[in-house]
């Protein structure tokens, strides 16, 4: 690509735009949401045209783009579409992408859902092996089954590729090479996405400095300007221009976008349990989604579900929130619970309202007279500035939510859901379509949040920084809980469930066999039990830690009396959960000992 520029009639997406591919490259191409990560593959695939510029393809070699809303019209399957581009014969590979990506060649396409027809693409894209493919989300509706099939594929692969993804698990094993948009210009590292945050920092921490220099330089500039013009008029009229150029630089410079400003607010806490299920056991026909599995939810705890899709964790998630009835068992709901929910399908947006009308319309955020006004945690706000919270300007506000990115549309239903008070959380499938920076957002807030989480995920690293337990949903009726994230599931699961490829891997992981070994003399729930509680410990002298720091400060009683009441609360809270913790852990450890 030589001089690429684009514009859209607007600001320009890039300008004078060059970038190699490399046969064999395996680039990871990142930018925040919206910084034309997607429109940049559209012109590496010659699906949107630059305003100028060339694109040079060799002779003899092919590119393939990964469409995220694929046109089907004209095929009867999905298995057909895939097929399309192949020689007579080879359908079988894609029944082979269809086996690992979980989707059915014999699927009609008009009963085809969104995601089944996004992997219809991908595997149409991998059975016919391009030179060069484009991948733009394409862990999107796939399970951790079907991400560690496709991560395989790629890491065996001899075709280059450049990937966009939220994953940063993916990402990290996959990538050699880093492209990153910044503000309409492409830089590049010969890194993968493992070093993509130092280098970023980096950068901006230069720009920052370059920025300090030049407002000191106008300054100055201005100071003697305004000191002695008038006398020094005619032999100093160029200093005069050059500080005229010194603003015009500075007023050219592109802001960088600021963060989401991502907030919660606890409703009043819920009783120390949350949820306690007995012996839950549901089937549909033939098919066993849990059987006799038990849980207990304390307030405060982060519960992950993990499975491959069509387990049963939603069905699980609706009868532990008593929205669905099992065939078997019961469910204890705490007191004064307050659930705000985070749908997948994000079905709490309409696609033909605008921004503005999906929020002054919910009920849960209407200001009483005031249809410009929505109410946010208790408090009135003016749509727009809630808006700009969420990095939406004031065009965005009056356009139908249908226009928007999926990352846009998940920020919209996170200002949604952060608008209400809450003390549990239902997140479902959270981050698909968020850059990394929103996410590293969330998990921050989740980990400040006081409330109970309850969250269906399938991207590895957002397990590992938010999860205190894990469910795993491993099929036939089996809901075994583990405790930790992702990670700690996978080191603690019992190697005969593994498949053959993840045992090697779960060998060189797996933590030391003294805390793998089995308890003796503690009941299965004491055993899982103690392997949770040092994270529980852990997490709650950081908590401890936090609140001590904002307490030290003199002046914080005198000048916020009620956020100093609630800390101290808070901290009292939190110093006798650790007490309790700490007695549970030294009583099972005993048991354990003893046995």
């Amino acid at each position: 690509m030589t001089g690429i520029s684009l514009t859209f009639g607007g600001d320009p997406v890039f300008s004078e735009l060059d970038l190699v591919v490399q046969p064999g490259d395996r680039v990871a191409l990142v930018g925040r949401n919206g910084s034309g990560k997607s429109t940049l593959m559209k012109v590496m695939a010659g699906l949107v045209e630059a305003d100028k510029g060339s694109i040079v393809v060799p002779p003899g070699k092919s590119v393939g783009y990964m469409e995220q809303d694929p046109k089907m019209e004209g095929f009867a399957t999905l298995g057909d579409f895939a097929a399309s581009g192949l020689e007579p014969g080879e359908m079988y590979k894609v029944e082979r992408a269809g086996e690992g990506l979980k989707f059915d060649p014999a699927r009609p396409v008009e009963t085809a859902s969104g995601g089944e027809r996004r992997r219809a693409a991908l595997a149409k894209l991998m059975a016919e092996a391009p030179d060069l493919m484009l991948l733009d989300e394409p862990t999107n509706h796939l399970d951790i089954e079907a991400i560690g099939w496709l991560e395989g594929e790629l890491q065996a692969t001899r075709t280059a590729y450049v990937l966009i993804s939220h994953d940063r698990a993916f990402l990290r094993a996959l990538t050699r090479a880093t492209l990153w948009i910044d503000r309409g210009q492409v830089r590049r590292q010969e890194k993968g996405f493992a070093a993509f945050e130092e280098w970023r920092d980096k950068i901006w921490d230069e720009e920052d400095q370059q920025r300090h220099k030049l407002n000191r330089l106008i300054k100055s500039e201005s100071r003697w300007a305004v000191e002695g013009i008038s006398a020094r008029r005619k032999r100093n009229m160029g200093r005069v221009r050059a500080l005229h150029d010194l603003k015009a630089q500075r007023a050219g410079q592109i802001k960088r976008q600021g963060t989401a400003e991502f907030a919660l607010d606890s409703a009043p806490k819920s009783g120390r349990k949350v949820i306690e299920a007995e012996g839950l056991t549901k089937a549909y026909g033939d098919k066993q989604i849990v059987r006799n599995f038990s849980l207990k939810v304390q307030r405060g705890d982060r519960v992950a579900f993990v499975g491959p899709n069509g387990t049963g964790k939603t069905t699980l998630l609706k009868m532990l929130l008593g929205q669905e009835a099992p065939d078997e068992g019961t469910v204890k709901l705490g007191t004064g619970l307050e659930v705000a929910l985070f749908d997948q399908a994000r079905d709490q947006l309409d696609p033909e309202m605008s921004l503005w009308d999906n929020l002054t319309s919910d009920p849960g955020m209407r200001v009483s007279g005031k249809a410009d006004q929505v109410m946010v945690r208790g408090n009135p706000k003016h749509v727009v500035g809630y808006l700009k919270d969420y990095l939406f300007d004031e065009r965005q506000a009056r356009a139908p939510v249908r226009s928007l990115s999926g990352g846009e549309k998940a920020r919209l239903l996170l200002a949604k859901l952060m608008a209400r008070q809450s003390n549990m959380l239902v997140l479902d499938e959270p981050t698909n379509d968020l850059d990394v920076e929103t996410l590293d957002l969330l998990q921050e807030l989740l980990d400040n949040y006081d409330g109970t989480v309850l969250l269906v995920s399938h991207d590895r690293d957002f397990l590992d920084r938010v999860a205190t337990q894990t469910i795993a949903m491993e099929g036939n009726g089996q809901a075994v809980a583990y405790a930790g994230g992702w990670s700690d599931y996978r080191s603690q699961r019992a190697p005969d469930a593994a498949p053959a490829a993840e045992k090697a891997k779960a060998a060189k992981s797996a933590k030391p066999k003294q805390e793998q070994k089995a308890k003796a003399g503690l009941s299965f729930t004491e055993k899982h039990r103690l392997e949770a509680l040092p994270g529980e410990m852990e997490r709650l002298e950081k908590e401890i830690a936090k609140l001590e720091e904002l307490m030290a400060d003199p002046e914080l009683f005198t000048r916020e009396p009620v956020k100093f009441k609630k800390a101290t609360e808070a901290l009292v809270e939190r110093q006798e959960k650790l007490a309790a913790s700490e007695e549970e852990w030294l009583e099972l450890e005993e048991k354990s000992e003893a046995g």
